[in-house]
């Protein structure tokens, strides 16, 4: 019971803080305090909060190293451009094609986490992070075949497997608007994601993820991370939540990916790539293993300090990657452990199961 009312404090402080972080950011915005910069990051920064949430429950919570998240992030950008530009006749609102857009996003992104899960959740260690490595990169270059199109007649897709395929293969209407250029990426999409749908976004994903992780599911997959055998022993099927996790986790990047994608009027596939993959496991590992927290802190942090500091130049990324270092240092000696463990207590004993 006490762990339980413990669990319950830290989570709803979890709740307040993200509350009480866009109250301060909407007070700023309406006193003007916020340059244009800034207020340009805000979009991203849920984002790759909600993100890190999601990696850290494939990571922190089921005990997988996965390289190839940011595909799945691209799987529901794409798809929430292509909703949201094919309803926009139909769907006159901005706000209800955003939603459509994100869930819609989230469905295919969670599909698609299925099918990779199905060859990918039977390996372990370095082999399942070099497949899920592979898989981001094919999903990519998946993308950037695809012509998308839309006209009064429904979607019109082409994939350019070969580089031959153009616009004209879709053989659409003249009122047709073509939405995704292979290659070229999506462009000319309407801008319609906005900081308040980031936070709402960011409070589903939270409440999906913490309460997954103290459900009956949530003690087993982490059983399995800790001792495989001993769970398995007890008979808990390892495939089933494994797969669980794992679609929940591609189905919460989906629906990031599909608000960063609206949040652009021009977007490539090459945005989502091992690059952007490694840089939402950053954040993951900075926060802390299993710590939700911790994870928007750090994609908070290690997303605006780049940004902010780009007036130093070619000094910029030095300064940001001393700064890495020095808090992997702080983190992991035993000063820094202590005080790390005070201010974002993440390490929680292994006796729920």
């Amino acid at each position: 019971m006490n762990r339980l009312k413990k669990h319950t404090k830290v989570d709803f402080a979890t709740y307040l803080g993200v509350i009480a972080a866009w109250g301060l950011v909407m007070l700023a915005q309406s006193q003007h305090w916020l340059g244009r910069s800034t207020m340009g990051l805000l979009v991203p920064i849920c984002c790759y909060a909600v993100m890190a949430i999601s990696l850290n429950l494939t990571v922190g919570i089921m005990g997988e190293l996965s390289l190839g998240h940011a595909g799945f992030m691209g799987v529901g950008a794409f798809t929430g451009v292509v909703v949201s530009q094919s309803l926009s006749a139909s769907v006159a609102s901005p706000a209800l094609r955003l939603v459509l857009a994100m869930i819609v996003g989230a469905i295919l992104a969670g599909i698609t986490g299925f099918l990779i899960g199905i060859p990918v959740l039977r390996l372990r260690g370095d082999y399942l992070a070099i497949v899920t490595l592979a898989f981001g990169e094919i999903i990519k270059e998946l993308i950037t075949c695809l012509i998308v199109g839309h006209d009064e007649n429904g979607l019109h897709i082409v994939f350019n497997y070969n580089g031959l395929k153009g616009a004209e293969d879709l053989h659409m209407t003249p009122a047709g608007k073509i939405i995704i250029k292979g290659a070229q990426g999506a462009t000319g999409t309407e801008t319609i994601a906005t900081f308040t749908a980031g936070v709402i976004l960011l409070l589903v994903a939270l409440v999906i993820v913490l309460n997954l992780i103290h459900s009956r599911t949530g003690r087993a997959v982490m059983a399995l991370r800790d001792n495989r055998i001993a769970a398995e022993s007890v008979g808990i099927p390892v495939t089933r939540y494994k797969m669980t996790a794992f679609v929940i986790s591609a189905a919460i990047a989906g629906s990031a990916g599909a608000l960063y994608g609206l949040n652009y009027s021009n977007l490539v596939a090459s945005k989502f790539d091992f690059n952007t993959s490694i840089l939402v496991l950053v954040f993951v590992v900075l926060g802390g293993l299993g710590n939700m927290w911790g994870s928007i802190l750090a994609a908070v942090v290690l997303y605006v300090l780049p940004e902010e500091l780009r007036a130093l130049g070619n000094f910029r990324m030095l300064i940001y990657a001393v700064v890495l270092i020095a808090v992997m240092l702080g983190t992991n000696s035993a000063g820094g452990r202590a005080l790390f463990a005070k201010l974002i207590p993440h390490k929680k004993k292994r006796e729920e199961v």
